[in-house]
């Protein structure tokens, strides 16, 4: 079922001012960058390994970037997993009892489809699944 840790993201108030840290400190690469329009959030992508640590900007205030920063502060977000099946991973979720944001996959331009779990479910851990499309699978 669960294949990887795809990603941890952490939200910050800015990517440039963050990656004095990860970047020039750790040493780690930014391999892209990408503005999400829909979740509103500008995103750095830094690999670890087969991983990656994704530092999240939001680009509007009142967005669910936005107002988390603002209620929490930068630091952790969320633990991405990947997943081979996503709907049967939410099957065995929702069998499990566990209460999910996403109760049907949404998807990226890029054809991944993601879902989110409520903290409540896993021990105040937001997780994000990931199923991403097979390699020459086209894009949505």
């Amino acid at each position: 079922m669960i294949k990887r840790i795809d990603h941890l993201a952490i939200v910050v108030e800015s990517i440039e001012g963050a990656l004095g840290f990860w970047r020039d400190a750790l040493g780690l690469p930014v391999t892209r960058t990408e503005t999400n329009a829909r979740e509103q959030v500008e995103i750095a992508f830094l690999p670890v390994g087969e991983s990656e640590i994704e530092l999240l900007e939001p680009t509007e205030a009142d967005s669910g970037i936005g107002r988390h920063l603002a209620k929490r502060g930068a630091g952790m977000h969320h633990v991405c997993v990947e997943v081979d099946d996503i709907e049967a991973a939410l099957a065995r979720l929702t069998a499990h009892g566990v209460a999910l944001i996403n109760e049907t996959p949404r998807v990226r331009d890029d054809g991944t489809r993601y879902a989110f779990v409520y903290p409540r479910s896993a021990s105040g851990v937001l997780v994000e699944l990931y199923e991403k499309p097979e390699a020459g699978q086209a894009s949505i």
